[in-house]
């Protein structure tokens, strides 16, 4: 009940207010940096902000496997909205999400991903698909970012789904390693179909980086395979305690 009385009358307007504050900084970021790492940093203070005010608790392993100036793909588990602002948080690396291309044509949303350099995958048509896929790759060698992926293809019921192979083929496209990352309790925290972040308890773990080196397309299905384990080993440590 307390819970919920925080949520209505500070959580609420605290968080549109946050929101709005941050949004404006980021629209006058996209106009003065192109790259987007402008927008990236301030989205990383927005999250900090967020989690803080919602309540929630974080604890987070495996910082030392990546190097904030590398260059990845982070394939996680997907379980709530809340998993973005909590990546964005604690992952130091300026990394960018491939997101639905419907979302770009969304006003104010669309403008935001454009301008911060997320990337668009049409699921819809598999050739547009698959040059996204190589487009991912080539920013992320020319640039040096990392990207971020959700490789179940959605959000779950906490049940680890099969992987989708898109995560897998960027990395071997940009020569990089993937990352598997696992997290849990963000849904108790944002509930499907629910907006309103509640305080909690969230783990965050980053994996062991798989070499993609000397890797080509023929290999995406034995990678992906190896980050899943990875996911679901992590996931049954943390379920464990």
């Amino acid at each position: 009940m307390l819970s919920w009385l925080r949520t209505i009358f500070f959580t609420g307007p605290l968080v549109l207010l946050l929101t709005t504050f941050y949004g404006t900084l980021d629209l006058i970021a996209s106009f003065l940096d192109r790259t987007g790492n402008w927008q990236h940093t301030i989205a990383q203070h927005w999250s900090r902000a967020l989690l803080f005010v919602g309540g929630v608790k974080v604890r987070l392993k495996g910082l030392e496997n990546i190097q904030v100036n590398g260059s990845y793909v982070f394939a996680s588990n997907h379980l709530s909205f809340s998993d973005t602002p909590l990546m964005l948080a604690h992952i130091p690396c300026q990394f960018r999400f491939l997101a639905k291309h419907g979302l770009f044509k969304i006003p104010f949303i669309g403008f935001h991903l454009r301008r911060g350099g997320h990337i668009p995958v049409p699921r819809e048509n598999a050739r547009a698909a698959v040059r996204s896929i190589h487009e991912a790759g080539r920013i992320i060698r020319e640039r040096g970012i990392s990207v971020l992926m959700f490789p179940e293809g959605g959000r779950t019921d906490g049940e680890l789904r099969p992987f989708k192979e898109g995560a897998a083929m960027i990395a071997i496209a940009a020569g990089v390693p993937l990352v598997p990352v696992a997290v849990k309790g963000t849904r108790e925290i944002m509930p499907m179909g629910s907006l309103r972040m509640v305080p909690g308890k969230v783990e965050l773990r980053i994996g062991i980086p798989i070499s993609t080196a000397g890797m080509t397309s023929k290999d995406r299905t034995a990678l992906n395979a190896g980050a899943r384990e990875q996911v679901a080993a992590m996931l049954a440590e943390i379920n464990a305690r």
